[in-house]
């Protein structure tokens, strides 16, 4: 089995409704718009895949920090490797110098990918010492020439992601998605948030609605969409072009399938049951194994077991347990018991 042949198939996404159309993006087409938002260590090129095959119309890369220095390095290598993926590639750069961005994008561009991304959304402290992610949104200026920069260095489409604004009460998405649009960024996703409020509280959609209201470019919603109803419903509070999935698609990649099964019919999907998430977690163990090697695969896969196994009776204790496993097939036997054990 493979995560190109999902144990839960995608339903034939032929639907009126609008989220379930192509979109283009700087002339290139994604099937639909249900996207997979980057997420560092968790977008990897499995996840990604197993995200499309249940029905993401498109998916983000794991960033790459804009700095020569570090692209050689064995992670940076894992987070820009696209084979067999379904186009079109879209990889996200992080930086706050203009002329490394543009390297960056421009070196992405060679590695296959189709897509620029830039992160202007990124809260984390070690991203924002370095002036990067939503840090950058404290200076806007330095916000334009990183778009122009960026824009003008590849001959592809360049997005933009990013949040509200650096801190409540100061912010600034309107100017800042503006300029975007004179810099030829091709599409903005937008998180319901600001900097200062990491991922606290509730997403706040009203000013992504008047970004959409103000800019011809495509606008895409990001931010507390956990449901195939509250995609629904963030659609019709923003009227936006698209809708982007983070958080929620961890332990749960059949998301994707939910919303689109809901905005075709209407009806709500049931939970997979144990036995075929087993499927689904089995499946994607052997493609981090095959992906990360040993060592790296047998530890990178825990914390997504950690998410498949949330909610099934006695899983506390079973994360415990697996959490001492120390090689890829103990891991695996492990997991495949207890997953048995709850069928």
């Amino acid at each position: 089995m493979s995560i190109d042949s999902p144990v839960l198939p995608s339903s034939n996404p032929t639907s009126d409704h609008p989220l379930l159309q192509p979109l283009v993006i700087g002339g290139l087409t994604i099937e639909n718009r249900l996207i997979v938002a980057p997420m560092a260590g968790v977008t990897d090129n499995p996840f990604r895949r197993l995200c499309k095959s249940f029905g993401a119309g498109h998916a983000v890369s794991e960033m790459i920090i804009a700095d020569t220095a570090l692209y050689a390095r064995k992670k940076s290598l894992y987070r820009a490797n696209f084979d067999n993926e379904i186009a079109p590639i879209s990889a996200q750069i992080a930086g706050a110098e203009p002329d490394k961005l543009a390297e960056a994008a421009r070196y992405q561009i060679d590695n296959g990918a189709q897509i620029i991304d830039i992160n202007m959304g990124c809260p984390a402290k070690k991203v924002c010492r370095k002036l990067a992610g939503s840090a950058l949104l404290q200076d806007e200026d330095l916000v334009a020439r990183l778009l122009d920069a960026a824009v003008n260095a590849v001959d592809a489409p360049v997005t933009l992601k990013t949040r509200l604004g650096y801190e409540n009460g100061r912010e600034n998405i309107l100017r800042v998605a503006k300029r975007a649009e004179q810099a030829g960024i091709a599409a903005i996703a937008i998180h319901g948030r600001t900097r200062e409020d990491m991922y606290t509280g509730e997403a706040r959609y009203e000013l992504i609605r008047e970004v959409k209201e103000s800019i011809s470019i495509p606008v895409i919603a990001n931010g507390d969409i956990d449901s195939a109803q509250k995609a629904q419903r963030v659609y019709e509070l923003t009227g936006c072009d698209a809708v982007m999935i983070g958080r929620a698609a961890q332990g749960q990649p059949w998301i994707f399938r939910d919303i689109e099964h809901f905005l075709r019919t209407g009806e709500t999907l049931a939970s997979p049951s144990v036995s075929e998430i087993k499927g689904i977690v089995l499946t994607h163990l052997e493609e981090l194994y095959g992906f990360y090697g040993e060592y790296s695969g047998c530890r990178i896969a825990r914390k997504h077991i950690a998410w498949y196994t949330t909610g099934i009776p006695n899983s506390n204790a079973f994360r415990q347990a697996m959490y001492g496993e120390e090689s890829t097939a103990g891991q695996f036997r492990v997991v495949e018991d207890f997953l048995n054990a709850h069928e």
